[in-house]
C-alpha cells in the first residue's frame, strides 16, 4: 500500500448499538400525549445558574451565546465543571445534545448514570459554535443522570443543552460486532464467540464445520424501505450461508465461497414493511465460519441499470452498485467513534449521520481524498443526502485556526475529528489537493443533485470562498506566484500532494495545482449559479490564468517523464513519476490538449503498467479518469477492467479484505461508466445534461436505464460513437440534452429530421453536436455522418 492512501475503518459494531426501549419519564418530564419527555432545566442559561452546578472557574456569561442572550464557560485548565443531575421515573433511551465552542483540547461532555460515565464526547479546539450529542442513553426508573461538562486546556463555552428521546432506526441490530458476546443473536450448539481472530473490535462470532449449525438474530421492523445486510465473513470450506428471511421467506442468500481470510458479503436491497419480521443468520458448511460486524444499510434511492453489446460492463456495474451501496451508513445508528488499530474498539459512540465509507476498513471514518473520489459515483446511485452532509461537515471543519484546511478525517457522525489524525489546530494530517476537491466536487455535486444548498447554504459558500482565496493566499509564502503551497515537513503540517511516500520536501505539486484550477473553475460556474456575474468572471478568469502559467512557467518546457510534477522548499524541479502528483495533472485537465499531453498520458500509462505500478488498488482507480479526460477511451477501459479483474485479490491491508472491498473502487466504476464510457455531464439546476459516447473499441452500444438527474430520470443509449438515443422517462421537467459526437460529422439529424451542422471543442477535441428540448415522457434520438 502507498502510505498516501489513509487508513480508515469498517468497524461499526466495535461497541454494541442499544435495543429500541419505550420513551421514559424524569422527575423534569412534562407530559404529551401520555408520553413523558425527559427535560434539562435551564438549558439555554437565561435563568442564570438555576438548575446546574457550577465549581470555580466557571460561570454564566452574555458575551457570546449560542442561541438566546446567555452561555456557560469553564475558564482553561483543569479541575472545572458544569453539571445537572436528573432522575429518571421511567424507562427509555435519549439523546442529550449542547451547542459547544472551544479554545483548546481536552474537554468533555459527559453522561454518567448511577456515577458510571456512559457516554462521553471528547471536544476538539473549535473555537465556532458546533452541535455535540451524546446519544442514546438507556435510562430506567430510579436512575440518576449526570449531564456534566468537563475542562480542558482552552476555555468552553456552553448552550442550548437539550434531552430529545431517542428515535432508534426502522431497522436497528442489536450487538452486531459480538463485543457483548451473545447479547442479541441466537447460537445453536457448535456455534459461539470468541476473541481469535476479530475482524474489528475484540470478538467475533464463529460456526464450527459440519451441516447444521446457525447463529441469527430476529427483528421487527419499525419502517418501511428497501436495506441491505454485510457482513465481514472468512470461511474454511464451502457451504455455508449468510441469509435473510422476511415473515419466514428466505429474502437473499448469499452463498459463502472458501476464503480463510475476511472478506465483506452483503445481502442487497431487502424489503422490508412495518412489522415485518426480519431473520439475519449465518448458516453452517463444509468449514469453519468466522463473522463480525454486521451492518445495515439504506437501499441506494436510484438504481440504474446497464446494459450493453459487451457483458463485461454489464457484470462490472451491477457488482459495482450492490458493493457501493453496502458501504452506506444506516442514520441514526449509534456506533462507535475514534476506532483505529490502536483504539479497536474506539473512544465512544456517536449517532451516525448521513454518509458512506470513504477509506479502509478499520478506522470509524471517511476522510477527505477517498470522499472526492466517490461523490460522482454516489450521485450516480442517488445519495444526496450523504453527499450534502459528508460536505458540509468537512467544510465546517475548515476554520481559520484551521488556517482554512478542512481536517482529514470525519468520524461517521460527520462531527467528531478522527482522533488518530487529528491532535490540536496545529497538528493535524492535512494536505493541500483536499481543499480544492472540495470545492470541485461540491459544485460536481450540485449538477447532479440540483439541490440549491449547494449555493444557498452559508456554511458551503463560505467554503468555497476560503478554499479559494484565502487559503491560497495563506498558503503561498516560499514561492509567491499565486499556487497554493505545503510546508514540505509531512502530512502533519500539511502535505502538498497526495504521494506522501516521496522524500523531497515538496512545496508544490502538480496534485495541489491542477486541483487548485479544478476549484477556481467550479467557483466560477457556481457563482455563475448564484446570480454573481462579477465573481463568476473572476473566477474564470483566475482559472485560465493558472493554467497559462501552468503550461507556460510552471511545469517547464519538457514532455513525458521531463515535465516538472512540483518543486522542492529548496526550490528543485521534481520530474519524473510521482503517482498522483503525476495522474491528477492530466486528470485534473490542466496540461493544455496537444502532443505534450498525449506523451505525459502515454507517460503515465507506461510507467502505470510497469515498474511504477501502485501496490494499492485505490490509487489505480484514478487511471481511467485522467484518461477520459483526453478522450484516450481503450486506455481508460483496459484500467476500468483491470481494477474490476482484481476486486478479489488480497488488498495489502489485511484488514482491508479483498480489493473490491475498497469502497473507491465501487464507487470509481460507477463514475467511470455513466460519465466517462457514456460521457453524461449533468446540470439539473439548469435543466440539461450533455452526452458524448466514448465507447471502446469492440464495444458495439451501452445503455443505462433510471439514470436520476435532479428529479427526473432518463434512460441513454449509444449506438457506437454515431447515434445516441435519449429518454425522459420520469419527472416532471422538460431537460435541454446537448448531443455530442466526437469528430467533424457532415450530417447530424434528430429523429431522422436534419439539423443544422455545429461543432464545438472540448479540451482539444472536436465535437458535432446538436440540442434537443426532450420533454417527460418522450424519446429522441440523434444520428451523424
Amino acid at each position: 500500500m502507498q502510505p498516501s492512501r489513509p487508513l480508515c475503518l469498517s468497524l461499526l459494531a466495535s461497541l454494541a448499538v442499544l435495543a429500541p426501549l419505550t420513551p421514559l419519564a424524569a422527575t423534569t418530564s412534562a407530559n404529551a400525549a401520555g408520553t413523558a419527555a425527559l427535560t434539562v432545566t435551564n438549558g439555554g442559561f437565561e435563568q442564570g445558574t438555576t438548575g446546574w452546578t457550577l465549581t470555580s472557574g466557571t460561570g454564566v456569561s452574555s458575551n457570546a451565546p449560542h442561541g438566546g442572550t446567555k452561555l456557560a464557560y469553564l475558564d482553561a485548565g483543569p479541575g472545572k465543571k458544569i453539571s445537572q443531575t436528573l432522575t429518571a421515573t421511567g424507562t427509555g433511551l435519549y439523546d442529550f445534545s449542547a451547542w459547544i465552542a472551544t479554545g483548546g483540547t481536552g474537554g468533555t461532555f459527559v453522561a454518567r448514570v448511577n456515577g458510571t460515565a456512559v457516554r462521553t464526547v471528547e471536544l476538539p479546539s473549535r473555537t465556532a459554535y458546533a452541535k455535540y450529542t451524546l446519544p442514546h442513553v438507556a435510562l430506567k426508573n430510579g436512575d440518576t443522570l449526570e449531564l456534566a461538562f468537563e475542562s480542558g486546556t482552552g476555555w468552553i463555552n456552553v448552550d442550548d443543552v437539550a434531552a430529545t428521546a431517542s428515535v432508534p432506526p426502522p431497522v436497528d441490530v442489536v450487538n452486531p460486532g459480538f463485543e457483548q458476546d451473545k447479547a442479541g443473536w441466537n447460537f445453536s450448539a457448535g456455534t459461539g464467540v470468541a476473541t481469535n481472530a476479530p475482524h474489528g473490535g475484540t470478538k467475533l462470532a464463529y460456526l464450527d464445520a459440519g451441516p447444521g449449525k446457525k447463529i441469527s438474530q430476529t427483528l421487527t421492523a419499525t419502517g418501511t424501505g428497501l436495506y441491505d445486510f454485510s457482513a465481514w465473513i472468512a470461511t474454511g470450506g464451502t457451504g455455508g450461508t449468510f441469509v435473510a428471511r422476511v415473515n419466514g421467506t428466505v429474502a437473499g442468500t448469499v452463498n459463502l465461497p472458501s476464503r480463510s481470510t475476511y472478506a465483506r458479503y452483503t445481502i442487497s436491497r431487502v424489503s422490508l414493511k412495518s412489522g415485518d419480521t426480519l431473520e439475519l443468520a449465518f448458516e453452517s458448511g463444509t468449514g469453519w465460519i468466522n463473522a463480525d460486524d454486521l451492518m445495515v444499510s439504506p437501499g441506494a434511492p436510484a438504481d440504474p441499470v446497464v446494459t450493453s453489446s459487451d457483458p463485461k460492463i454489464v457484470e462490472m456495474f451491477s457488482w459495482a452498485k450492490r458493493k457501493a451501496n453496502s458501504w452506506v451508513q444506516l442514520p441514526g445508528v449509534v456506533a462507535p467513534v475514534n476506532v483505529d488499530e490502536g483504539r479497536p474498539s474506539g473512544t465512544g459512540v456517536g449517532v451516525y449521520a448521513p454518509s458512506y465509507w470513504a477509506g479502509y476498513a478499520h478506522r470509524s471514518a471517511s476522510y477527505t481524498r477517498d470522499l472526492a473520489h466517490q461523490v460522482a459515483g454516489a450521485s450516480v446511485i442517488g445519495l444526496h443526502a450523504e453527499n450534502k452532509s459528508m460536505l458540509r461537515a468537512y467544510a465546517e471543519s475548515a476554520t481559520a485556526e484551521h488556517k482554512y484546511f478542512p481536517v482529514w478525517a470525519l468520524n461517521f457522525d460527520n462531527q467528531t475529528y478522527l482522533k488518530i489524525d487529528y491532535y490540536s489546530p496545529t497538528f493535524f494530517v492535512r494536505e493541500v489537493p483536499a481543499t480544492f476537491e472540495l470545492v470541485e466536487k461540491a459544485n460536481h455535486a450540485y449538477r447532479w443533485s440540483g439541490d440549491s444548498s449547494y449555493i444557498d447554504d452559508p456554511g458551503l459558500w463560505n467554503y468555497y470562498k476560503h478554499a479559494t482565496k484565502e487559503f491560497v493566499e495563506l498558503h503561498d509564502a516560499k514561492k509567491a506566484n499565486g499556487v497554493a503551497e505545503g510546508t514540505g515537513d509531512g502530512i502533519f503540517a500539511g502535505a502538498v500532494s497526495y504521494n506522501e511516500a516521496g522524500d523531497h520536501h515538496m512545496i508544490e505539486a502538480g496534485d495541489a495545482i491542477g486541483s487548485q484550477y479544478q476549484a477556481f473553475r467550479a467557483m466560477a460556474a457556481l457563482a455563475t449559479s448564484k446570480g454573481d456575474t462579477a465573481l463568476a468572471t473572476q473566477y474564470k478568469q483566475k482559472a485560465d490564468d493558472l493554467k497559462a502559467h501552468f503550461n507556460t512557467t510552471w511545469s517547464g518546457g519538457g514532455s513525458g517523464s521531463s515535465m516538472i510534477r512540483g518543486y522542492t522548499r529548496e526550490g528543485g524541479a521534481l520530474t519524473g513519476w510521482g503517482l498522483e502528483n503525476s495522474w491528477f495533472m492530466p486528470m485534473k485537465q490542466i496540461i493544455e490538449p496537444g502532443s505534450r499531453a498525449e506523451a505525459y498520458l502515454d507517460f503515465i500509462d507506461e510507467r502505470a503498467s510497469g515498474s511504477g505500478k501502485p501496490s494499492n488498488i485505490e490509487a489505480i482507480s484514478y487511471l481511467p479518469d485522467a484518461f477520459f479526460a483526453y478522450d484516450r477511451n481503450d486506455t481508460a477501459w483496459k484500467w476500468m477492467k483491470y481494477v474490476y479483474d482484481q476486486r478479489d485479490v488480497q488488498h495489502p491491508v489485511s484488514k482491508q479484505g479483498p480489493n473490491g472491498d475498497y469502497p473507491e473502487v465501487s464507487y470509481t466504476l460507477l463514475s467511470q461508466t455513466v460519465e466517462g464510457l457514456m460521457g453524461v455531464q449533468p446540470d439539473a439546476p439548469a435543466k440539461s445534461l450533455a452526452t458524448g459516447s466514448r465507447l471502446p473499441s469492440g464495444m458495439g452500444w451501452l445503455q443505462v436505464k433510471d439514470v436520476k438527474v435532479g428529479g427526473n430520470t432518463f434512460t441513454l443509449r449509444h449506438d457506437g460513437a454515431t447515434a445516441s438515443k435519449l429518454t425522459n422517462a420520469t419527472g416532471s421537467a422538460t431537460y435541454s440534452w446537448e448531443a455530442r459526437f466526437p469528430g467533424n460529422h457532415s450530417t447530424i439529424k434528430v429523429d431522422g429530421v436534419a439539423r443544422a451542422v455545429k461543432t464545438k471543442t472540448v479540451n482539444g477535441k472536436t465535437y458535432t453536436y446538436t440540442t434537443v428540448s426532450v420533454a417527460p415522457g418522450q424519446t429522441a434520438t440523434v444520428t451523424v455522418s
